[in-house]
């Protein structure tokens, strides 16, 4: 089947089945036919990152940034020039797949695309042609079973195949990748920030806007600000973090899949792009041979600079683990008076962390969300959860294994 009354280039495959139950986050894998291949791949049951880097990249992360971000071959700070139409920052990672097309090198992408009924709520889509790949341009908030493609690109005939995903989705196709039949894959990641249902993500936006149906584009800054963009022609709005309604949310507005992920960065991606460290611009880390081959098919259209670094991390990141602690005890959060918000907002962006320093303290309040979270919900899985880089990042906070927390190795 086509999406939009069949125009070329863009198919929506049906895909069966239903996501497990407990900490899922609805990949795809257990859409597909092998029943047990949940136990084999999931990032949730027992990740072995070690492994999968050896395998993918050829060595394992080393310290320094790779402690952060893992295998690194070279990061920039990256815009695609002239920035695409409707693209959520310059339109890099579609350009990117769409050059792979183009070129003949993948017969078929596995994306997502907005589904026709809700621009918010993902729709894994398969595309051949790389005109459509524009698409799957923007954010979508929701779970969507991507690798439940898998399936039906094999089925077609597709032998050499990228796949644009997040953290957990690459992980499981990582983990599989051998057994799966296809001669290429190619792997376009993006980071991941918490994910929560489209419906949700709905009920979210109507505490942003008293028309939340008009806005078209939500991003967060590196900036400390919400960016939000309309379709009913008013200008955009920027809402700083500190005023976000984020307090008022219910407990479970973000699952605890999101609670604890352990790979903020997509560490198993040929190359990532996101923008945590971008500082206003696009973050791109490649990460193997293949990615920098991926990067070389734009050439001059992508314009590339070195990253910033700027400011400490280390009271955000404390704050923000003082906090989590509270939660997670079931104790109220802290709310910062009225009166000091409009300062604390203005002293942000000027004096916060920034570009390189501003990845490193979002990937180690991961880090300590998925410890304290996981003590607290699942104590159980401490020890074949949390992989060895996790443990790295949270001990600079106090926070380290106690008896029966770690496997050993």
């Amino acid at each position: 089947m086509m999406a939009d009354g069949g125009r070329e280039g863009l198919h929506v495959p049906a895909i069966g089945g239903a996501a497990r139950p407990g900490l899922c986050t609805d990949c795809g894998i257990s859409r597909i036919g092998d029943g047990k291949a949940c136990g084999r791949a999931c990032q949730f049951i027992a990740p072995d990152y070690e492994a999968l880097e050896t395998r993918v990249h050829g060595r394992v992360a080393g310290a320094g940034d790779e402690a952060f971000f893992g295998v690194t071959r070279s990061m920039h700070r990256a815009r695609l020039e002239p920035a695409a139409e409707g693209a959520q920052w310059t339109g890099l990672t579609t350009a990117l797949a769409a050059a792979l097309l183009r070129a003949g090198a993948v017969d078929a992408v596995l994306a997502t695309a907005p589904d026709p009924q809700d621009r918010w709520k993902p729709m894994p889509v398969l595309v051949t042609d790389a005109a459509a790949m524009a698409r799957c341009r923007g954010m979508r908030m929701g779970f969507g079973p991507l690798l439940g493609l898998l399936e039906p690109a094999r089925a077609q005939g597709h032998r050499r195949i990228a796949v644009i995903g997040v953290p957990c989705q690459v992980y499981a196709l990582r983990a599989l990748e051998a057994e799966l039949g296809f001669d290429e894959i190619t792997v376009i990641g993006t980071p991941c920030s918490d994910n929560t249902t489209t419906a949700n993500f709905h009920a979210f936006l109507q505490r942003l806007d008293a028309r939340p149906d008009t806005i078209c584009y939500l991003e967060f800054r590196a900036d400390y600000r919400v960016e939000l963009r309309f379709d009913d022609g008013r200008k955009p709005r920027f809402i700083p973090f500190l005023n976000l309604p984020l307090s008022d949310l219910p407990a479970d507005f973000f699952p605890m899949t999101c609670k604890t992920c352990v790979d903020y960065t997509n560490r198993l991606a040929d190359i990532t792009v996101g923008y945590m460290a971008g500082d206003g611009e696009q973050w791109l880390i490649v990460r193997n041979a293949r990615g920098a081959r991926v990067l070389e098919r734009l050439g001059a259209q992508v314009v590339t600079s070195a990253l910033t670094d700027k400011g400490r991390r280390d009271a955000a990141v404390r704050g923000f683990a003082t906090n989590v602690e509270r939660a997670a005890g079931g104790l109220p959060l802290r709310r910062m008076p009225g009166w000091v918000r409009p300062i604390v907002a203005w002293l942000q962006p000027r004096t916060g962390p920034r570009g390189l320093e501003f990845a490193r303290a979002r990937v180690e309040m991961k880090a300590i969300e998925t410890v304290l979270h996981l003590r607290r919900a699942y104590p159980a899985r401490l020890k074949n959860m949390v992989p060895r880089h996790v443990w790295t990042l949270a001990a600079r906070y106090g926070l380290t294994p106690q008896p029966g927390e770690r496997r050993d190795r």
